[in-house]
Formats: structure tokens, C-alpha cells, sequence
């Protein structure tokens, strides 16, 4: 980062243009610019924020924005990359401690609401039954009778031999 940000001061100044100017113009500080410029990104809170900033002063220098902005991803991963596995263990060690370290009463403990699904079940078997019951009903109501009354005056011997 200290490398981009002597490269954007070295344009800066090869335009000839101030920092309290450029600060003006961009609506900044000058202490943001002169973070910038010597690459104290621990001076901003948030590294997007910084991104942005980097795009915005790229683009007033005229320089292109998007090689700005790469060369701040490369360093935010060279960056972040560094951290190795045995740090990353040991902080969550250090985490697991921290947790058993914590007062636990009745008053502190998390509990983990769980769901009751028995009375869900229940109510969605009985709707089920009753369901049925109700189109069983429907059909034996709506059901049409045997007809009996036009076979009773056939005469058994029309079909024989």
C-alpha cells in the first residue's frame, strides 16, 4: 500500500496540485489524503470505505481507476494471506476458553427454544379424519339406489331355452 500511495502523492505532485487542493476538491481532509499517500490503512475504519476513496482520488488524477483498485486487491491479499493455520487455531482455542470462562447462572444461560411438533401432528390427523368422514358422508348421501323395481317383472322363462 505505501508503494500506491507514494505513486498517487508522485502524481499529485507532478500535476501540481496541493493536497489541501486535492482535499478540496474531493471533499476529504487532508489527514485522510496524507493516510492515503503514505499508506496508513489502520488510519481508516473501514478497508471499503478506503476502496472507494482510492477509486475517487484515482479518478481525479486521472489515472485508471481499475489498475488503482487492483493494485489495492493484491494488497489486501497479500495482506490478509499472511495469517497462518496455527494462528487461526490458537484464536479459536483462546475462543473456547473465553467461553468457559463465562458465569453461567439461570439468569445468563442461552436456551435453545425447541419446537413442540406433537400438537401440530395431532391437529393435522384429527382435520385429516374429519375430512374423511365428511366425504364418506357425502358420497353414501349421494349415492343413487340399486334399482330392483325393473328386474321384478321379467319373467324367467323369456330366457331359457
Amino acid at each position: 500500500m505505501k508503494e500506491l500511495g507514494a505513486y498517487l502523492k508522485d502524481v499529485r505532485k507532478s500535476h501540481g496540485v496541493s493536497i489541501e487542493e486535492a482535499s478540496e476538491d474531493l471533499n476529504l481532509s487532508a489527514l485522510e489524503l496524507e493516510n492515503m499517500e503514505s499508506g496508513n490503512t489502520k488510519a481508516f475504519k473501514d478497508i471499503y470505505h478506503l476502496r472507494h476513496l482510492l477509486q475517487d482520488y484515482a479518478k481525479y488524477l486521472g489515472l485508471n481507476k481499475e489498475d488503482v483498485t487492483e493494485e489495492f486487491n493484491d494488497f489486501l491479499f497479500e495482506h490478509t494471506s499472511k495469517i497462518s493455520l496455527q494462528d487461526i487455531l490458537e484464536a479459536k482455542k483462546m475462543k473456547e476458553e473465553d467461553e468457559k470462562k463465562k458465569v453461567i447462572s439461570p439468569y445468563t444461560i442461552e436456551h435453545k427454544r425447541k419446537i413442540n411438533y406433537a400438537p401440530i401432528v395431532l391437529t393435522l390427523m384429527i382435520f385429516l379424519f374429519i375430512l374423511l368422514i365428511v366425504i364418506i358422508v357425502i358420497k353414501e348421501i349421494n349415492k343413487e339406489p340399486i334399482r330392483t323395481s325393473e328386474l321384478k317383472g321379467s319373467v324367467e322363462s323369456e330366457y331359457t331355452y
